[in-house]
């Protein structure tokens, strides 16, 4: 075994070893609150400013950390963050937890990962462990990330080690954080594999699967989100049919549910959102390519999922003619922007589309949303109501269930409601259908 390996397996053993995370997001800062409760000295990196601020003042600003947790990390001392990336020297093991968004042309924008690698590789030293945990193709961490370190004079799986180890978040899910899920981990050699899966084990309780290189990790984040992405197109594409055959979809899928093999449930709405399941996928086609393969099945069910918004605000317009009104000029309610039920995040929710297009069309559309008070889309910053109010409901033309908020009293909205659209079936244990329109 090699100094640079025993020294590393050491301090992270009796947990003497300083880790830094890069980039206090989603993925991030929940990530360094359990390095720092499992002991170790824990050092967040971010570029904003105001992250850091919030961090060091021991304020939380992701829904899934408990705030308490958060300050008492930091007054312990065991969290602290800062944008200067110098405080490199000082760290034994860094992950890089940064945004991978595609860009115009809907192919990937890994800017954030070259620049915080750079950034990182500017202060790097011997004996460190780098470990990548932002989406991207595969290959990223072999042809982008190891070339930039070894360009500093560091000799991968010598002087360093570096690994890839996809993310797994999702915000608002009450069983799995990121202290139980388990986590897949392949580096550069099996020294970086070893090393890097002995970190993680030490923290987290959910496991740790080592797979042979990053390549095979990278592509299996993409496999898992894909997955969802063609499934979830499936299923939008059976509610269409249904719809026509005047059969209710969700009541086929509660009866598929039924069988206890070779059926996994998932359901139709809006569109895809989020900050993985909409993007992944692209970032595989886009790599595909390279091998002159064109991924007609990925292409397909991203094509269906991004032409829901457009279905629905058709479908809205169908109810609206059942009641003799146009859909210019009509007062449009849409309840919920947030990407998925019960959270803050509007990253590629479908409900912002369904505003623009409702507003495109003319009507008097707006929007209210309890965690989301405004948000920003394609540069239009909107305002949502301050209230949900009894005249509200009573005024619309028509109320569109674009997210399930669990807080939402639904009996109310329906018997208030002049016309609902439901496009997540969120009505389901309303008594009183009428007035009911399911996706």
């Amino acid at each position: 075994m090699s100094n640079v390996k025993r020294e590393l397996l050491d301090k992270i053993e009796n947990k003497t070893a300083v880790v830094g995370i890069v980039g206090l997001g989603y993925v991030g800062l929940p990530l360094a609150v359990e390095f720092a409760k499992a002991g170790y000295r824990t050092i967040g990196f971010d570029v904003q400013a105001k992250k850091v601020e919030s961090v060091n003042a021991g304020h939380n600003y992701i829904g899934d950390i408990v705030g308490d947790t958060l300050k008492k990390m930091v007054e312990s001392g065991k969290l602290s963050a800062t944008s200067d990336f110098s405080f490199i020297k000082k760290v034994d093991a860094v992950a890089i937890c940064v945004p991978t968004p595609l860009d115009k042309y809907q192919q990937p924008d890994i800017s954030f990962v070259k620049g915080s690698t750079e950034s990182v590789a500017q202060y790097a030293h011997g004996g460190m462990l780098v470990i990548l945990e932002s989406t991207t193709y595969p290959g990223t961490t072999e042809e982008l990330l190891k070339p930039i370190f070894e360009e500093k004079g560091l000799t991968c799986g010598k002087d360093f080690y570096l690994a890839f180890s996809p993310e797994r978040v999702d915000p608002g899910n009450k069983q799995y954080k990121t202290k139980n899920t388990p986590k897949v981990v392949g580096g550069i050699g099996e020294d970086s594999t070893t090393v890097a899966a002995a970190l993680y084990r030490s923290v987290l309780a959910g496991g740790v699967f080592e797979v042979s290189c990053p390549a095979v990790a990278e592509m299996e984040k993409l496999l898992e989100n894909t997955y969802r992405n063609i499934n979830i197109g499936l299923v939008n594409e059976m509610a269409i049919i249904c719809h026509r055959m005047g059969i209710n979809v969700w009541e086929v899928i509660e009866a598929a549910k039924t069988k206890p093999y070779g059926f996994q449930a998932f359901y139709p709405g809006p569109g895809l959102g989020g900050h993985c399941i909409p993007l992944d996928p692209f970032y595989l086609a886009w790599k595909a390519r390279e091998y002159d393969y064109h991924t007609r099945l990925i292409e397909t069910s991203g094509e269906i999922n991004t032409s829901m918004p457009e279905y629905v605000v058709q479908r809205a317009m169908g109810v609206l003619n059942r009641d003799k009104k146009a859909l210019n000029g009509a007062k449009v309610l849409v309840l919920g922007v947030a990407y998925k039920a019960d959270i803050d995040d509007y990253r590629e929710s479908p409900a912002l589309n369904v505003v623009d297009l409702l507003l495109s069309k003319g009507a008097d559309a707006t929007f209210y949303d309890p965690y989301i008070p405004q948000y920003k889309h394609k540069g239009k910053v909107h305002t949502g109501a301050k209230e949900l109010t009894d005249d509200m409901l009573r005024e619309a033309d028509i109320v569109i269930v674009c997210t399930a908020h669990s807080c939402f009293d639904y009996s109310k909205i329906q018997k208030l409601s002049q016309e609902v659209f439901d496009t997540r079936n969120a009505m389901k244990d309303v008594k009183d259908r009428s007035k009911i329109e399911l996706l």
